[in-house]
């Protein structure tokens, strides 16, 4: 508990974390929380994952959505981004993420004990939510992946690249590399602007650290790959520069599900939520749909069918 009379914690942005939904993590840093709650029973839970540089605002959309079809949406702002505390885009180890992430689904769960739970994870959100399931692979009613970061990109992960970036990572672990190329993220303009323009969004550079700790997540998710079982929905763009969709279909290759898909939109960039308006609105139904199809049944729905 603070002391008397000091100074409330605040976010990075100026505000007092009491007056903003929050949790705190086991290394005591205020997480910035949103939650969409239908206004009747809740069918099922749903936990949003954003990307790296990012934060959970731009899920708004999606959530609405889910929130609609009585379904309770939770999201919180990781470590270093957003609205929460933590040096910016900087992570000990990626570890951190997808602990802060079971947290968070365990207080759910203790509120709605019985119902079942749904993960959203994109870009390095869905490196977060796949390792995420692994840890708890019976908890899991489903996991839906727009352009998850599976693999680095041949481009930026080659062998001497990597070799490099080891060596600078024990000498200059926070030299900053290029930036995330913003053009990339959607094909449409007014994306890309708002992403921009959105002060919430980290535009700087990623440190050689941040690089070793995604590198490291890539490499435990392709040895995880073949135990996975839980069911699962792949969303890519196959003009996607910023996570190769090669991750994707290798994931939908070699994972052991029975119940997993792949939906490949031909052209799409790297944030098919936010991409052309009819993609965004093609993928908002295709999470949705996905999501209730695996709900279980209404008592309604029971009695019809009996």
């Amino acid at each position: 508990m603070p002391e008397p009379g000091a100074a409330p914690r605040r976010s990075p942005q100026g505000v007092p974390y009491t007056d903003l939904q929050h949790i705190v993590n086991a290394d005591g840093l205020h997480l910035f929380c949103r939650y969409w709650e239908p206004a009747g029973p809740p069918r099922a839970l749903v936990f949003v994952v954003h990307g790296a540089g990012e934060h959970c605002g731009p899920y708004d959309e999606i959530a609405q959505r889910l929130k609609e079809l009585s379904l309770l949406v939770f999201a919180h702002d990781h470590v270093g981004h957003g609205q929460s505390e933590g040096d910016r885009m900087n992570i000990k180890d990626f570890q951190v993420y997808i602990r802060d992430s079971l947290q968070h689904i365990d207080l759910m769960k203790s509120r709605h004990p019985d119902l079942p739970v749904f993960i959203v994870g994109h870009s390095m959100g869905g490196a977060i939510s796949i390792l995420t399931a692994c840890e708890r692979p019976s908890d899991f009613a489903g996991v839906v992946l727009i352009a998850p970061m599976v693999q680095m990109s041949p481009d930026s992960a080659t062998p001497f690249k990597i070799f490099l970036a080891k060596i600078l990572n024990h000498m200059l672990p926070s030299l900053t590399l290029g930036s995330i190329d913003s053009k990339w993220i959607s094909r449409d303009k007014k994306q890309v602007e708002a992403y921009d323009t959105d002060e919430l969004n980290f535009h700087g550079g990623v440190r050689v650290s941040f690089g070793m700790q995604m590198m490291g997540a890539a490499a435990r998710i392709e040895r995880e790959i073949p135990s996975i079982s839980w069911p699962f929905l792949l969303i890519h763009g196959d003009a996607d520069k910023l996570c190769d969709i090669r991750g994707s279909n290798m994931m939908y290759e070699n994972a052991s599900s029975s119940d997993k898909k792949i939906k490949v939109y031909e052209g799409g960039y790297h944030a098919l939520h936010h991409d052309l308006p009819e993609v965004a609105e093609s993928v908002l139904k295709d999470v949705t749909g996905w999501i209730t199809e695996r709900l279980p049944a209404t008592t309604s729905q029971q009695q019809q069918g009996s």
